[in-house]
């Protein structure tokens, strides 16, 4: 058969009549007729599609067990958000999600309320709580949140430092009220990691790399579906312009700055420092 820009790819679909997983033949044929329509309504020369290799090439390179370059991709073209709503629709009254990110580790230590997560780490003192509830309103008793975040001067996580060690990450578990609390440093902006092949690429677009400033949790309990989210700062000057569209209205949180005094957890500081309170709401398994 002679193969041309009009059979090619219902031949190639054909291939797949030995397929025995029906979903799988589903997202293939799809990918695809996508990808064939694409090349030929942009009209790829040989030049581009060579580059689109070498790209996806470099982008592999880059992975390793501290970064995910394709997770920097998928997120920078939108795709991590769409396919976060795809898969999360839950009902009124739950708890906004967004991007999962590539900076979570397992293993963070399990804190008591008010525990300092970010300990040695440079930044404004800062303290978070709020409760846990589900859709009706019944505090959560028991829920597990994950926390993970950047420092407060550099916007660094952990696993981007060369000297190792794990900070800026705890497990805090809700009280028999659903209530949460912990101490931390004022997150602030940061770029995604922008010197290989996903930075090239969004300066070749015209973009910025940066986030705005935020804090990581994810909210595990029987009976729930687990929750992956943000607190973002308000008044951050990349709300609106977010390098990995993350930003809900409703994950905006007023982080309301305080002289030096008494504390939430009933201590002092000696330095300003701020407060922010977020209570989530979790939707039924």
């Amino acid at each position: 058969m002679n193969f041309d820009e009009s059979n090619l790819t219902d031949a190639v679909i054909a291939r797949m009549e030995g397929c025995e997983s029906p979903r799988f033949r589903q997202i293939m044929t799809s990918l695809i007729r996508h990808l064939h329509d694409f090349a030929r309504e942009v009209e790829l020369t040989e030049e581009e599609w060579f580059e689109g290799i070498r790209f996806l090439t470099a982008t592999g390179q880059m992975c390793d067990d501290k970064r995910q370059e394709f997770i920097l991709l998928s997120d920078t073209l939108g795709l991590s958000m769409l396919v976060d709503a795809i898969n999360h629709r839950y009902p009124a009254g739950a708890t906004d999600t967004t991007v999962f990110g590539p900076f979570f580790v397992e293993g963070a230590p399990a804190l008591p309320h008010w525990a300092n997560v970010s300990e040695g780490m440079p930044g404004k003192p800062c303290f978070v709580s709020g409760t846990v509830r589900d859709t009706a309103g019944r505090p959560v008793e028991g829920a597990v949140i994950d926390v993970w975040q950047t420092d407060g001067v550099e916007g660094l996580y952990d696993v981007q430092k060369r000297e190792g060690g794990m900070y800026g990450r705890g497990r805090i578990t809700t009280d028999a009220e659903g209530r949460y609390a912990f101490r931390t440093v004022q997150p602030v902006s940061y770029p995604i990691p922008d010197d290989g092949p996903v930075g090239k690429m969004l300066r070749k677009m015209g973009r910025h790399p940066w986030r705005p400033a935020h804090i990581h949790t994810m909210i595990s309990h029987p009976g729930h579906k687990t929750l992956t989210t943000h607190i973002f700062v308000k008044g951050d000057a990349y709300l609106d312009s977010d390098a990995v569209f993350g930003v809900k209205d409703s994950l905006v949180v007023d982080f309301v700055d305080h002289p030096p005094g008494a504390t939430p957890d009933g201590g002092r500081s000696e330095v300003a420092f701020s407060t922010a309170r977020y209570d989530f709401a979790l939707a039924p398994a």
